[in-house]
């Protein structure tokens, strides 16, 4: 049998890692400001979080959402209070993508309506309503095109408020800080006034912190830096350091029933103690401040090189949009000076590192980065 081929590989196969560096088959090591889309938070091999997954699998690995399993509820109070949000409900899912189609689902049960305000570039998932939610055409099947989802221009507050006024969306959807569309930030007092008419309209509104959440923006969520508070957030990525496992926080307004949601794996006793661990981490180590400061530290230095066109993040979610397209430049960077870095678009080069990159290895990107600049013929 073979491989579903879907996935366009660069020709490295990775199979160590610590901290912001892995290593490949070939003994190479390499800088990791990429995190694997933003999936490690507190570093690769971390060595309090190989020891929480150690000593949880040799007791339990899993069990079933049919019994008790105590260490979902010390999970949620320890989120609940790291991110300010410990009146909340958490519901454990697998991943980013089951996060926003649950979150979607139970807002659709909450009010009796079916449609969706979503906006341009938006990327919530590859499953049945995230994909619709999704501005992506091209990871669309006929099944997913239901005709339940409007998208609307990132800011333009007067196009939701027109739509809100029809009375039949049930959800906005909305993503902390946009990942795959290129490191766009809605605006502050956008995000103010998007919860104020949502409040209006009786309308949900869903924060996607899938990628942007966790710590990354320098704030425990990237919405955080607006002062709402939404009706649901939807987390996964950086929540267990690359166990797979989403969740999703809900207000208190909606009221659990019997059967209403479900999952098999979600949730499950080494999943939790991964999550567990990553917030005791980031506590102790100051993770969430130190993203703000070497983000800030990148951004800084990276605004005025040659063939910048603009430096957009926060934290360490940071977008590099080039003058022209960067396949080559990215190409370069991995083959010849030995750094993961990510893509959005034809023009964009995506930095997601591990929390824990310092000021000395974020100026080791910076030299690497200035050199195959100049090797691609940008000159300052």
């Amino acid at each position: 049998m073979n491989l579903f081929d879907v996935y366009p590989l660069f020709d490295i196969e990775i199979e160590r890692g610590r901290g912001c560096h892995v290593w490949d088959t070939e003994n190479t090591e390499y800088l990791d400001l990429y995190g694997g889309h933003a999936v490690i938070s507190v570093g690769h091999s971390h060595p309090r979080y190989l020891t929480a997954l150690n000593e949880q699998a040799s007791k339990l690995l899993f069990y079933s959402n049919s019994v008790i399993n105590s260490l979902q509820q010390k999970l949620a109070a320890k989120l609940g209070e790291m991110c300010g949000y410990d009146d909340y409900q958490l519901f454990l899912i697998n991943s980013g993508a089951e996060a926003n189609e649950n979150a979607i689902k139970l807002a659709s049960f909450a009010t009796g309506r079916k449609h969706i305000v979503a906006f341009d570039k938006a990327f919530h998932g590859r499953t049945s309503a995230a994909v619709e939610a999704t501005d992506n055409h091209k990871i669309q099947a006929p099944v997913n095109e239901n005709g339940n989802v409007s998208f609307i221009t990132l800011g333009d507050i007067d196009a939701v408020r027109e739509r809100l006024s029809k009375g039949d969306v049930a959800a906005v959807i909305i993503e902390g800080i946009q990942g795959v569309g290129g490191i766009r930030i809605a605006d502050d007092e956008f995000l103010r006034m998007l919860r104020e008419e949502t409040q209006k309209t009786g309308t949900v509104l869903i924060l996607d912190e899938i990628q942007s959440g966790y710590g990354r923006s320098g704030r425990f969520f990237a919405h955080q830096h607006s002062g709402i508070r939404p009706d649901m957030i939807t987390v996964a990525k950086g929540i267990a350091n690359g166990y797979p496992m989403g969740g999703v926080l809900i207000a208190p307004q909606f009221k659990p029933v019997y059967g209403q949601l479900g999952t098999t794996f979600g949730g499950n006793h080494l999943g939790c103690a991964a999550a567990m661990a990553v917030l005791d981490i980031m506590k102790d180590e100051n993770l969430i401040a130190n993203a703000e400061k070497v983000g800030n530290h990148l951004m800084e230095n990276l605004k005025d090189l040659p063939g910048v066109k603009e430096i957009r993040g926060r934290g360490l979610m940071i977008g590099i949009e080039m003058e022209k397209p960067a396949k080559e430049l990215r190409s370069r960077l991995i083959h010849d000076h030995h750094v993961f870095t990510g893509a959005s678009g034809t023009n964009v080069i995506r930095l997601l590192p591990p929390l824990c990159l310092t000021i000395d290895e974020a100026d080791e990107f910076i030299n690497r980065f200035k050199q195959a600049l100049s090797e691609e013929g940008y000159v300052g």
